[in-house]
């Protein structure tokens, strides 16, 4: 199985590189002071951000799988990965001398879990699908993108081993939503409408720690928004119907 798993995963990642462009392997020209007070503060809570997201991803991955027992072996390997990536993202934070703000972190999650908590309870798979598996991998794919840019030499090395691995499980959405999409259509559209503005919200909320690293609000919102496009077009969604759904982000 892990065998399998890795052999798709290089399979995506050949196959996604045009959707989002992958960021030089040199450094920024403007690169941040990672020593000063200001920078280890805002990172204490950008570091929890990604360290909670990770461990909640492979939470709701399991859950997922509850779901779909045909697809649970599957889907416990990615949130096994998942793991890895937390391990790594705190490795990140203690080279940098920070501790990580996981209070903060879990009520940055909070509406958007308790809204994935509510669909696996009441067995609504392509919600809870989307909000993992689409909203939250396609916000991570281009984010980390944008950090790989300024992030210190450690972090990068990290960061980018992280992002081939989260192509895997953005595809992995995609292909389930894809095949069951006649029968879902109208929950995807629907918890999009509730789930995209919460997107928005938690970019809101970070804006000003992400701008001390160095990471621009609205680059960050445009990759966003290209890289959940993408991810509707591979669904198979038609033009008016990725436009409309795209709207709730800003409506």
């Amino acid at each position: 199985m892990n065998d399998q798993i890795q052999q798709k995963s290089m399979q995506t990642v050949a196959s996604s590189e045009s959707k989002l462009i992958v960021p030089p392997d040199g450094v920024s020209e403007d690169l941040p002071d990672f020593t000063t007070h200001q920078y280890k503060d805002s990172y204490s809570r950008i570091n929890a951000i990604v360290i909670e997201g990770e461990q909640e991803a492979n939470d709701n991955y399991v859950a997922i799988g509850s779901l779909i027992p045909d697809k649970a072996d599957e889907l416990k390997v990615l949130g096994r990965m998942e793991l890895k990536h937390k391990r790594g993202f705190m490795a990140c934070g203690k080279n940098l001398g920070v501790v990580p703000d996981m209070a903060f972190a879990k009520k940055f999650f909070e509406p958007l879990h308790n809204n994935f908590k509510k669909a696996v309870e009441e067995g609504k798979i392509a919600t809870s699908m989307l909000i993992q598996s689409i909203l939250i991998e396609a916000f991570a794919i281009s984010a980390y993108h944008v950090y790989i840019r300024v992030a210190d030499p450690f972090a990068k090395k990290i960061t980018q081993g992280v992002v081939m691995d989260e192509y895997l499980h953005l595809n992995f959405g995609e292909k389930w939503i894809k095949q069951n999409l006649s029968k879902v259509k109208d929950e995807l559209i629907k918890a999009n409408k509730i789930n995209l503005p919460i997107i928005r919200s938690m970019l809101d909320q970070v804006a000003d720690d992400a701008s001390v690293l160095h990471m621009d609000k609205e680059e960050l919102m445009e990759e966003f928004m290209i890289a959940y496009q993408d991810a509707l077009t591979a669904i198979g969604l038609d033009n008016r119907e990725i436009a409309r759904m795209a709207l709730a982000a800003v409506v």
